[in-house]
Order: structure tokens, then C-alpha cells, then sequence
């Protein structure tokens, strides 16, 4: 089949991120991390000693996921958000036994590559690929039933957003599916706090270097002069609004420019990169239920640190 792309123009992106730096509260949409190098930095991340989501997430599906390919059923369509590397996406299809796969994400040459090994490990499955901002609409393919959608957003990324923009999201997900459709989401729990700020700045210094290459991706996107030697990586939670804040932060007294404008940083003053909200069941819960999903199963890890949880309209 034909591979899709739906991507927002060059000329948005460059307006989303100038509005974001000239902003008094700088700040760079964390969309903008997912260059092909962006991708990679962050596949590895997933693998660090101190990155619990992605291996507790998997621990859970190993344990669960014949319950949860009893209640999916096989044979329908898996519509995978955030797909990056479409890793996880193999186990579940190997699992569901879907006929149809779409993967969805904003970085469309890594996805390329991700596709084109699912379609290598998985011939008789129809691959689809989807490069779109998850924060804007997710037009599929028209010939992709609709009957027996999964949609599937693993890894707990639901928690970049924040609260009416984690209900659109759900909304804009239960708008892709009919009844007889679910979704299947990981969920990051809240915990102790040593153990969430360590999986955002680990001794390797990998999410540092994931951090600080958006910069990168923005100097090729705005033509900017960003130094990454000029800037430090922080990661803090905040206990108010239950999640962990990223930021860059200016070693120096720093003037960054780009075509026609120009903006000055004191030294320690901050870009803004990321939020990623912990949420308790409850809250989390009631969130679906607000987006039109009245029934979830949910499996948790003996520690309960993450979950993931199967909901239905």
C-alpha cells in the first residue's frame, strides 16, 4: 500500500517556534525533539538503567497481554501513536493479529525505516505510515476500515500534555474509532520523587544530549545560531501539577539569533522543552471518561508505577 503523509507546512513550524522564543516564558514545543538524531537519542533513553517506564510497560504486557488480546480480538486494525522505532508495536501485533497497521508520528523518516522493519518481520500485515503532529488532526487513510480500530499510545507520553490538551487528544482518539473500537494507552504513575527525576537526567547524560538537541533541530528549521555548548540540561517535577518539567538553561549571557530578529538570555534563564504529568488512576480515569471511553480494564506493575489500561466507549 501507499504510504501517507500528513505534516504541517515548514512555515508553521517556523512560526510555532520563533512565538515560543520571543514568548517572556521562552519555550520550544517538545514535537520539535523528533529529528531523525532526536528519534535515536531517544530510543536509547528507553534502555537506560534509569528509564523505568519503557521496561515496566513491557513487563506488564508480557504478564498481561493475552487478557488484553482476549478482550481486543483478532483481526482488525492497529493505529499506533508516537510510533517511533514500531518496537512495541511488533509484540502487540504479534499478539492481536491485526490485518491492517497505521503508525503515526511526527518524524517521518525515522518512521520510514521503523515501517519498512515491521513490514520485513510482519509480510502478510498492511503497513501504513502517518507523519503527522499528534496535537492536530489524524486524518487515516480512506480505505482503512473502521470496524475494530485499536489505537494504541504506549509509553506514557498522554503525560506531555497537558489537562485540555491530554482530554483532546483522547477525544481526537475516540473520534478514530466506532463502538466496537478501544484504546490501549500506558500511563506513568505518580511515585517518589528520586526515582522520576533520575529517568529525566540519567548518569549517562543521553536525555541531556536529547534535550539539548532540539536546539539543533531548530537551527535547521529557523535558520538560528544556537551554541549547544552555551547551554545546560535541568529536569525538576513539580509537586503542584504532578509532573516533571524539562528545561535548557543558559551557562552565560547568551544573544541567539535568527532571520530578522534576534533574542538576549541572562545566564541561568530558561527555555522550557517539556512536561510529562503523573498521573494517580483515579484522575486518570476520570480523564477518559470526560473523552467518551465509560469502561477501562487497567493493569498495573507490582510497585504500581505505571500502568496501561484498556478502554472502550
Amino acid at each position: 500500500m501507499t504510504d501517507t503523509f500528513i505534516a504541517e507546512t515548514p512555515l508553521a513550524d517556523t512560526r510555532e517556534i520563533i512565538a515560543g522564543l520571543v514568548h517572556p516564558i521562552a519555550h520550544i514545543a517538545p514535537k520539535y525533539f523528533y529529528d531523525a538524531r532526536g528519534s535515536m537519542l531517544f530510543e536509547e533513553i528507553t534502555e537506560l538503567p534509569e528509564y523505568y517506564p519503557t521496561r515496566t510497560e513491557r513487563a506488564i504486557m508480557s504478564e498481561h497481554g493475552a487478557k488484553i488480546a482476549q478482550k481486543v480480538g483478532a483481526g482488525g486494525t492497529v493505529i499506533e501513536l508516537g510510533a517511533g522505532s514500531c518496537e512495541k508495536a511488533r509484540a502487540l501485533c504479534e499478539l492481536v493479529q491485526p490485518a491492517h497497521f497505521v503508525a503515526v508520528d511526527i518524524s517521518a523518516e525515522f518512521l520510514h525505516e521503523a515501517a519498512d522493519g515491521l513490514r520485513s518481520a510482519c509480510p502478510a500485515l498492511d503497513v501504513r505510515v502517518v507523519a503527522a503532529d499528534l496535537t492536530a488532526e489524524m486524518p487515516m487513510p480512506a480505505d482503512l476500515p473502521r470496524q475494530k480500530r485499536l489505537v494504541y499510545y504506549p509509553g506514557s507520553s498522554i503525560g506531555n500534555f497537558n489537562f485540555p490538551e491530554a482530554l483532546n487528544l483522547l477525544e481526537r482518539c475516540r473520534h478514530l474509532i466506532d463502538d466496537d473500537g478501544a484504546l490501549l494507552i500506558g500511563v506513568d504513575l505518580v511515585k517518589d520523587v528520586a526515582v522520576l527525576e533520575a529517568a529525566y537526567d540519567d548518569a549517562a547524560g543521553v536525555t541531556a544530549a536529547f534535550n539539548l538537541n532540539v536546539l539543533s533541530h531548530v537551527n535547521s528549521l529557523i535558520g538560528s545560531d544556537f551554541d549547544l555548548d552555551q547551554w545546560r540540561h535541568r529536569a525538576l517535577f513539580n509537586a503542584v501539577d504532578s509532573r516533571i518539567e524539562m528545561y535548557l538553561e543558559a551557562r552565560t549571557k547568551i544573544r541567539v539569533s535568527w532571520p530578522g530578529a534576534q533574542r538576549d538570555f541572562e545566564q541561568g534563564e530558561r527555555i522550557h522543552t517539556e512536561n510529562s504529568h503523573k498521573y494517580r488512576v483515579d484522575d486518570f480515569t476520570d480523564l477518559l471518561n470526560r473523552a467518551g471511553f465509560r469502561h477501562a480494564d487497567i493493569w498495573c506493575d507490582s510497585r504500581h508505577w505505571f500502568a496501561c489500561v484498556l478502554a472502550r466507549p
